[in-house]
């Protein structure tokens, strides 16, 4: 079983590429926060990880770095042969899902704090969610003593 579950901050904004066919893909690093912190050792992991289609799409668009997020996938392993004619191999996570652990507004106000992370403004039309709920007037309060985690 090859699955993979990390929770971690992005350390650079994200790159969107296409590749001949038109399918979005975003390559991209998170530092994940090691439990237990050895003396000289790192406090975190910088662990590379790839994303294809509409994941991508939307990191590209609404996460920049610093966004806490949570990435469920897979392990993959490929290697090359570099110009010394050594073997290289490159371990990534790749993506299945890839989900924003921050609303918002939190890294706005990380923004007013001195932080440079921006959330676009404004949608652009071809990102606007598929379904309109602008009808939906009822909001939750949820105290986060209510939650059960």
């Amino acid at each position: 079983m090859n699955v993979v579950v990390l929770t971690g901050r992005l350390t650079k904004d994200i790159e969107l590429k296409k590749t001949q066919s038109g399918t979005s893909v975003v390559n991209f690093t998170i530092a994940v926060n090691r439990l237990a912190k050895a003396e000289g050792q790192p406090e975190a992991d910088f662990i590379n990880c790839q994303a294809w289609g509409k994941t991508a799409d939307n990191m590209a668009f609404y996460l920049r770095k610093g966004a806490l997020i949570g990435v469920h996938g897979s392990i993959q392993v490929s290697s090359y042969e570099n110009n010394q004619g050594q073997k290289v191999y490159v371990t990534k996570v790749i993506a299945n899902t890839v989900q924003f652990l921050e609303p918002r507004g939190s890294v706005q106000e990380q923004n007013q704090q001195g932080n440079t992370n921006t959330y676009p403004e404004q949608e652009s039309s071809a990102m606007k969610p598929k379904y309109d709920h602008s009808g939906i007037t009822e909001s939750l309060d949820i105290e986060n003593d209510d939650l059960p985690f």
